[in-house]
């Protein structure tokens, strides 16, 4: 094994910039799919942060399944539940605030950006928790208007025992004087505001209610305890949860989607580099036959040649591995403190350092090594069926030809299998014929090598006329078609992921841009601080309403409400709308049934209209009627209508009548409005009446409808940007094969160049040589890269469709463009250093080259 170990850094320290390059590929992959693995779980993390620290406290943590209130008669079913050691009930809601709440400073984020407010029964919650009083004194029954805070809430806010902290309602502004601080908090979650339960209920119009209760049992023995929590299921229905409370679940769900994403990118970056890798040994076995020769005729046995390949491939594999690790880390954390002050502002929660998750680490581990060991398996066992007679003798000129074998007919049926795929209309098998087509324009590529460097050799001539360099780097390319082909599969791979991006960003950037303009296109909004995920918002009782409708120049108010359910098991956000006002002032992309039938029978009955994500998780379509699961019980609606906006896309979202969300759910908080004025108002005047309404209710913010879409907008191509920039960043493997293959290439031809040297040929025209291979190699990568992504993108806008985001398909001309121009470069980019070398090849040593 010494021998082995020994020959393989040798051989590697023989050739550094091949080395270099082949370990950088692996290096790309594993940065991707152990950075963006490492990254994304703290924001799943940091969703759960405040129900598992409440959670780690108790027994038991009993939530209505939709997480809205319930009665708290229901505290007296879990106390009479035998086994039940002491129990206590809980009003808890997060108080969105905006970003200049306390420092009233819009350059400056506060800290503080979110609260959570607890309404609680003294009593009973010092029998389940201990509460230290660092000053002042705890709450007390029949308390009000008084609440207990942190000591880090209270340095972070300036206040101190006896101030005033004000928090927003739905009645306007509450005044609670601090009368206790407890020690600085050190869970993970929003700073805490206690208050007595009553005295939550009334702030949030929620008499006799609450929605969580906490429980410790008798004894520790696990038999009792599970009976316990039987018992306790029994007493209360299906309808409640037992365990930790799962918030943001949407949230989480979108999170593992953008994992699945990038798993995906990381991949194919290995993927590419395991095609450089088996590229890269196919050519060391060629260049070596004489050294395997040597080897095995003074008795090394075929193992031994195997051995020397793989641990060459395993040194780099551990070498790249190790160092995509690291920056994989770096780069996660780069982004995450980048992050954290958008994740504080817009979602209420706070991220740490990067952890290093075992599971993670020792699938990127595997992946970069697994890789390289099997991109170098084949190569490796061809080195060891060499025999020494053979490898001696000196090498046959290669004679071109066409090559049509069986893996060029399987190719063939898979990309016509494809075609017909995408016939279909079936997505199933539209994505199927995804997988196909890559493998199957994989598998024709070295067929097709000879004729299309010929054609591109044509095209170059016009450009090289004089001298021939275009035919002969047409020679050079055709002469190695399998490695030829491998090295355009890199750029393939890139080159189709950009068109695709490029057609999938082009299709969502259209489609969602013509949906906000649809739903957002009001002459002012009333914007809380979290849009889309509504429950982290104090919202306004209808007072505040019809005061705006009394301002001169305002023609219509129409308000939103929000409400929790269940349907299906799947968790659903419930708006509810003024179907006539809403109209009015802005609308819904339909997907299937008649708008104005669909809001005339939400309106007279109960009608449902839901999106495109929902009716794919629960499966529901155009009449169906479906349960939903209330903190009442069960209600029936009927589906009449498929449609989204663009603040409810990506989540479950149902639309019903005010009506229907007040009699069924309990909502009557207006947590969105949007507002449009006659002809001719005057817009300053209606601009101050609307800042002097706003005054008690400091949860909103005051915007113009056509600033909010202009902003949305301008994200959406930043969004856009990022995203192409991100992808042509992956490109970069296909840049390191062509470099790679442009190499080897001059490294075998030294001989060859040395000719060419000594029967006239200048530097320069050895230069253009070099130059003309990569670009007929990038040419190669482009086009097939191009069709490939054109039928990804059409695919993967099928796709999403199907998952419930209905998007336009757009032709990925900008995508087309930028693959031509990102090819052409790549392949300049690949001959530098290739072309220089070979042009600065000495003819003497040249010709001397063995």
């Amino acid at each position: 094994m010494n021998m082995q170990l020994t020959l393989a850094l040798r051989y590697l320290a023989g050739r550094k910039l091949r080395t270099f390059l082949t370990t950088l590929a692996i290096m790309f992959g594993v940065l991707v799919i152990f950075g963006m693995n490492s990254m994304l779980p703290i924001l799943e993390n940091s969703f759960q942060a405040n129900a598992m620290a409440a959670a780690s406290q108790v027994d038991v943590t009993i939530t209505h399944q939709t997480g809205e209130p319930f009665p708290q008669s229901e505290l007296n079913t879990v106390t009479g539940v035998a086994g039940v050691r002491a129990a206590s009930g809980s009003l808890e809601r997060t108080v969105g605030l905006q970003a200049d709440y306390f420092d009233h400073d819009p350059a400056v984020t506060d800290r503080v950006t979110a609260l959570n407010l607890v309404g609680i029964l003294p009593d009973q919650a010092r029998s389940l928790a201990v509460y230290q009083i660092l000053a002042g004194r705890f709450i007390q029954t029949g308390d009000t208007g008084v609440a207990v805070i942190t000591q880090s809430l209270a340095d972070d806010t300036h206040l101190k025992l006896g101030g005033v902290l004000n928090l927003p309602t739905p009645s306007g502004t509450a005044q609670l004087t601090i009368i206790g601080l407890l020690p600085q908090r050190l869970l993970p979650g929003n700073e805490e505001v206690l208050v007595p339960l009553p005295e939550a209920q009334r702030l949030f119009n929620a008499a006799g209610q609450i929605n969580m209760i906490e429980a410790d049992f008798n004894g520790n023995d696990a038999t009792q305890r599970k009976v316990i929590e039987t018992n306790l299921k029994t007493a209360l229905g299906s309808s409640y949860t037992l365990g930790v409370l799962q918030a943001g679940a949407e949230i989480l769900a979108n999170i593992s989607l953008v994992q699945a994403i990038f798993n995906l990118l990381g991949g194919l970056a290995l993927l590419m580099g395991g095609f450089i890798i088996f590229n890269t040994f196919r050519t060391i076995v060629v260049e070596r036959r004489r050294d395997i020769g040597m080897l095995r005729s003074i008795g090394a046995s075929r193992g031994t040649i195997m051995a020397t390949i793989l641990f060459e491939g395993l040194i780099q594999g551990v070498i790249g591995t190790a160092a995509g690790l690291l920056l994989g880390y770096l780069i996660a954390q780069v982004l995450v403190n980048a992050m954290v002050g958008l994740l504080r502002q817009y979602i209420n929660i706070s991220a740490g350092s990067v952890p290093v998750i075992p599971s993670v680490l020792l699938v990127s581990v595997l992946a970069g090594i697994g890789i390289t060991l099997l991109a170098g398996l084949l190569p490796a066992r061809a080195a060891s069926l060499v025999a020494p007679l053979e490898a001696l003798r000196p090498s046959v000129a290669y004679v071109p030809h066409t090559q049509r074998g069986l893996g060029f007919w399987a190719g063939l049926v898979m990309v016509l299998l494809a075609i017909a795929a995408l016939v279909t209309g079936n997505i199933g098998l539209i994505g199927l014929g995804s997988l196909l087509i890559i493998i199957g324009l994989i598998l024709i590529g070295p067929a097709l090598v000879e004729p299309i460097a010929r054609l591109f050799g044509a095209l170059l001539a016009v450009a090289f006329a004089r001298g021939g360099t275009a035919q002969l780097a047409e020679g050079n390319l055709s002469r190695q078609p399998g490695r030829s082909a491998i090295t355009a599969s890199t750029t393939m791979i890139a080159l189709s992921i950009l068109v695709m991006a490029a057609s999938l960003i082009s299709s969502f950037t259209l489609s969602f841009e013509t949906i906000l303009r649809k739903s957002l296109s009001s002459d002012y909004i009333l914007m809380p601080p979290s849009v889309s995920i509504w429950g982290l918002d104090v919202g306004a009782s209808p007072d505040l309403a019809a005061k705006l409708r009394t301002v001169s120049g305002v023609a219509v108010v129409s308000p939103t409400r929000f409400a929790s359910a269940k349907i299906n098991d799947q968790a659903v956000g419930i708006l509810g709308i003024d179907p006539v006002a809403y109209q009015q002032t802005s609308g819904l992309s339909f997907i299937e049934g008649d708008p104005h039938k669909a809001f005339s029978e939400i309106q007279a009955g109960r009608g449902m209209i839901i999106n495109g994500v929902l009716a794919g998780r629960v499966n529901a379509k155009l009449g169906d009627s479906v349960k939903v699961l209330t903190a009442a019980g069960e209600v029936a609606y009927t589906i009449v209508g498929q449609a989204t906006d663009y603040l409810n896309a990506k989540t479950n979202t149902a639309y019903i009548s005010q009506t229907n969300i007040a009699t069924d759910f309990g909502s009557n908080e207006d947590v969105f409005f949007q507002i449009n004025l006659k002809p001719g108002a005057d817009r300053a005047a209606v601009s101050t009446a609307f800042k002097e309404a706003l005054i008690p209710y400091p949860q909103f913010k005051l915007i113009a409808g056509q600033e909010y879409v202009d902003q949305n907008v301008g994200l959406l191509n930043s969004m856009f940007f990022g995203m192409i920039a991100l992808v042509v960043f992956l490109a970069i493997p296909s840049l390191i094969a062509m470099v790679n293959t442009l190499a080897i290439g001059v490294l075998e031809r030294r001989r060859e160049i040395g000719m060419l040297r000594a029967v006239g040929a200048t530097r320069r025209q050895v230069s253009i040589v070099i130059l003309a291979e990569a670009l007929i190699l990038a040419a190669i990568g482009t086009a097939f890269g191009i069709l490939a992504g054109i039928y990804l993108g059409y695919s993967g806008a099928g796709a999403f469709g199907a998952a419930g985001f209905p998007i336009t398909y757009v032709f990925p001309l900008s995508g087309v463009l930028l693959a031509i121009a990102s090819g052409l470069i790549f392949g300049v980019l690949a001959a530098l250093i290739p072309a220089r070398q070979a042009a600065r090849m000495e003819i003497v040593a040249a010709l001397r080259y063995e």
